[in-house]
């Protein structure tokens, strides 16, 4: 597609200055310079200005704030100067609601004392809000934080591992092995028959929310046998050519979304309950409906993810 990266978090072209990250002293010379900033994470949640929509936070370094960060990371550099983020989930807010940032859509949001002016909000609700630079900043630094955060131990010898190369690696000093941040590899198809999509849910998902089907890459497989095997494991639908259309760092956890066009060679559908609760062949007209706010049955796919970006351009004829 000539426009594949207009997708949310992709395309902003931020310089990840990937060769400063060994300089120990170098990065601390960045961290120190009078045009450093902060990009502030509670929990996976970037800080946000107040109002709607908001803008990503980037505070300096020596805001008040940022007396309770915990790991910090080099996300690159811009024209304004470095870039870094820093992790405040160590820091307990009042009254913590715990029930609300487990629900699938966490629309509650915590304000630090020392940062009144900001409000830590949950980035998939607000990922349509921030410029294509403010999404890739948040998107790296929930990702990159998310694995150190379930990689604290060395998988080759089991002893404590310590963060290393400004937060892109980690390594260990009991062995010496290095570990690098991973990404996992998704297919998402745009499964297509005639005028119709196929959509499917999953059982967590709200009432009605219907999506373009997903699943992982396996070892040993490439892109195009994981989006048949994935579409025939979840309904049963045998499908053709399979062509690559976009993609989409998708940081919950750490996934990078591929985007796919597979033609369908069927209709008829059998469908796996452990891999889906249900699926259906929807068509453009009641796709339409559907986001023109008509009662169709339908919840659309969420702005700002793949899924709804790939339902649009088919929806516009633009998957070319």
């Amino acid at each position: 597609m000539d426009h594949a990266e207009t997708v949310t978090f992709g395309g902003s072209g931020l310089d990840r200055a990937a060769e400063c990250r060994a300089d120990t002293g170098g990065i601390a010379r960045l961290r120190s310079h009078k045009s450093a900033r902060f990009a502030l994470l509670w929990r996976g949640k970037p800080l946000l200005s107040a109002g709607n929509p908001a803008r990503l936070l980037l505070l300096p370094t020596d805001h008040p704030v940022m007396r309770d960060s915990g790991p910090e990371i080099f996300i690159g550099r811009d024209d304004v100067g470095p870039l870094f983020a820093a992790d405040l989930s160590g820091w307990e807010p009042e009254d913590i609601d715990e029930e609300a940032l487990r629900r699938f859509a966490d629309t509650s949001e915590q304000v630090h004392p020392d940062c009144p002016e900001g409000r830590f909000a949950e980035l998939r609700r607000v990922m349509t809000w921030l410029t294509p630079r403010e999404a890739e900043i948040a998107a790296t630094a929930r990702a990159l934080f998310s694995w150190h955060g379930t990689h604290a131990f060395c998988s080759k010898c089991g002893a404590p591992s310590e963060i290393a190369m400004a937060g892109w690696q980690r390594k260990c000093p009991s062995c010496g092995a290095s570990h690098f941040p991973r990404t996992d590899p998704v297919v998402i198809m745009l499964v297509t028959h005639g005028p119709h999509t196929l959509l499917g849910r999953a059982p967590f998902w709200p009432e009605s929310m219907y999506s373009c089907l997903a699943g992982f890459v396996e070892p040993g497989e490439t892109v195009e046998a994981a989006v048949r095997r994935e579409v025939f494991e979840e309904t049963g639908v045998r499908t053709g050519r399979v062509r690559y259309l976009a993609s989409q760092p998708w940081a919950f956890p750490n996934s990078l979304m591929i985007g796919c066009h597979a033609e369908a060679l069927s209709n008829e559908l059998t469908l796996d309950p452990v891999e889906i609760e249900d699926a259906q062949w929807v068509t453009k007209e009641r796709l339409v409906a559907t986001r023109a706010g008509e009662d169709t049955g339908l919840m659309p796919a969420r702005e700002g993810a793949i899924a709804h970006f790939l339902l649009t351009n088919w929806l516009a004829d633009r998957l070319d």
